[in-house]
């Protein structure tokens, strides 16, 4: 299987995936997510110059443990730090030639410009939304204006705790499996307690139904 790029953002219920200066505080906090099992999903970020400046206000050039971050920007100057590549070259070619070597997935990170180019050339291979329960109002939307791209349902989570949703969407024809969403901890007991009581259930029902049976 070849690296799907997976467009993969916190997102308001109203579209916005910063608010109108990159703000990104109303991005509400959930501990069932883990953040640890997430990034290991990835090896390369992708990102816009918006998103990027955003993420050096973090420090460390906007670099994110274990993964290498490549910055495309047409007003920046190239240049390389520990974790981080800035270049100028058309993130088509960059994204495409990135997709054919192994290893894992390739994050886009953000910005929506970098989407909406990415997409119109075919190279998304799917939608990941974490839905903020939250309205800010105006901001940077999920994506530029452009041509419709019919999406397919994958995964869904929903955190009771935080109220956000977690969607997952294959972009119709890509030909890559979408990826489950694994990082939302402590599903599978919820899973198997469910399970228990189903069992249950059924084995009242049962005793039920040959109670019936014998009167």
């Amino acid at each position: 299987m070849s690296k799907r790029l997976r467009y993969q953002v916190a997102v308001s219920l109203d579209g916005f995936i910063a608010g109108p200066n990159g703000e990104y505080d109303w991005i509400v906090s959930d501990p069932s997510i883990d953040f640890g099992a997430l990034y290991k999903q990835f090896d390369t970020v992708v990102v816009g110059r918006k998103t990027y400046e955003v993420m050096t206000a973090q420090g460390r050039h906007g670099a994110m443990p274990g993964l290498e971050v490549i910055v495309f920007s047409r007003s920046l100057a190239p240049a390389t730090y520990p974790g981080v590549r800035i270049v100028n070259d058309d993130p088509r070619e960059v994204v495409a030639t990135l997709k054919k070597k192994p290893g894992r997935d390739i994050w886009l990170f953000g910005g929506g410009t970098l989407f909406r180019s990415l997409l119109d050339a075919g190279l998304v291979d799917s939608v990941e939304v974490a839905v903020m329960p939250v309205l800010i109002g105006a901001g940077i939307p999920l994506v530029q204006p452009g041509t419709i791209t019919k999406l397919v349902f994958a995964d869904e989570k929903t955190l009771p705790a935080s109220g956000i949703v977690v969607l997952s969407y294959l972009v119709a024809g890509s030909k890559d499996a979408p990826a489950p969403i694994v990082y939302v901890k402590g599903r599978k007991g919820m899973a198997k307690k469910k399970g228990s009581r189903g069992r249950r259930a059924s084995r009242t029902a049962s005793k039920k139904k040959g109670a019936t049976r014998m009167r």
